[in-house]
């Protein structure tokens, strides 16, 4: 825990007022971002392909995006999306 504190106050006036700002930023600096997009790509895609399944396509994306994997669940937990019979010819 000390090394992270040390990474987020690296370079920061303590006495600053805007100190908190400078702390935010390496904080945010250390996330891996590009791995969580990446990620993020794949639970909606999965997501959409689970929604298509269902018949609920959007549904699935919009679940997915929100809450990622559990996203799956409550798409999968939901009824099918019911479709009328066809018209006869």
């Amino acid at each position: 825990m000390e090394e992270l504190i040390a990474k987020a106050t690296q370079g920061v006036d303590m006495s600053a007022p805007d100190a908190y700002l400078h702390i935010f930023i390496n904080l945010m600096a250390m996330i891996p971002w590009m791995a969580l997009f990446w990620w993020n790509v794949v639970f909606v895609v999965v997501g959409a392909l689970l929604g298509w399944w269902r018949g609920r396509l959007l549904a699935g994306v919009i679940w997915a995006l929100v809450l990622g994997p559990i996203g799956w669940i409550v798409v999968l937990f939901t009824p099918k999306s019911a479709r009328p019979p066809p018209l006869p010819h």
